[in-house]
């Protein structure tokens, strides 16, 4: 009797472990793909330090670097200048920057990036970082006028870097 009981309990804890390791993968934990080289870049809508709203298709038909980063990130503090450089040099031939943020605070992004003129969104949720499967900072992420991914550089780029891959996507050349 005593051995019975043992083997349905046992049997009830495997069955058990069984549905709630099927529950969780299939429901709750959240897989994402990682964004590569020729995939279409995924959308999004994030604002920016002044409340306006900033969604990536909208700017179907110019180039676009996302450059994901974070204030306490010392290679981010490093390139900012250069990206800022950069966008001054490339925006009037149809390439943008869009730096995002991870979830710091508003007061905090401002005081770090007052020197800056392109767009610099704040991902509150993180949901632009899981989608885009950002695990180190700072990544920038290289975006033709089509939409299509075509580099991926992780780690802080020099501003030759930062040219040679915005080179890659001005759009009508």
């Amino acid at each position: 009797m005593k051995k019975r009981m043992i083997v349905r309990t046992l049997f009830l804890v495997i069955i058990f472990s069984a549905i709630s390791y099927t529950v969780y993968s299939n429901f709750i934990k959240e897989t994402y793909e990682m964004v590569k080289i020729g995939d279409v870049a995924p959308d999004f809508i994030l604002e920016d330090l002044n409340g306006e709203k900033h969604k990536l298709s909208d700017y179907k038909g110019k180039g676009v670097v996302l450059n994901f980063w974070a204030t306490y990130c010392d290679p981010c503090k490093e390139e900012m200048p250069d990206l800022e450089e950069n966008y001054i040099k490339y925006k009037s031939k149809g390439v943008e920057i869009l730096a995002i943020n991870n979830a710091q605070t508003t007061f905090e992004v401002k005081k770090f990036t007052k020197n800056i003129s392109f767009p610099i969104l704040i991902d509150h949720s993180i949901v632009v970082f899981k989608s885009y499967n950002i695990d180190a900072i700072p990544t920038s992420i290289f975006i033709d006028s089509e939409g299509t991914v075509k580099k991926i550089s992780v780690g802080g780029l020099t501003n030759k870097a930062i040219q040679e891959d915005i080179e890659l996507i001005i759009p009508n050349r």
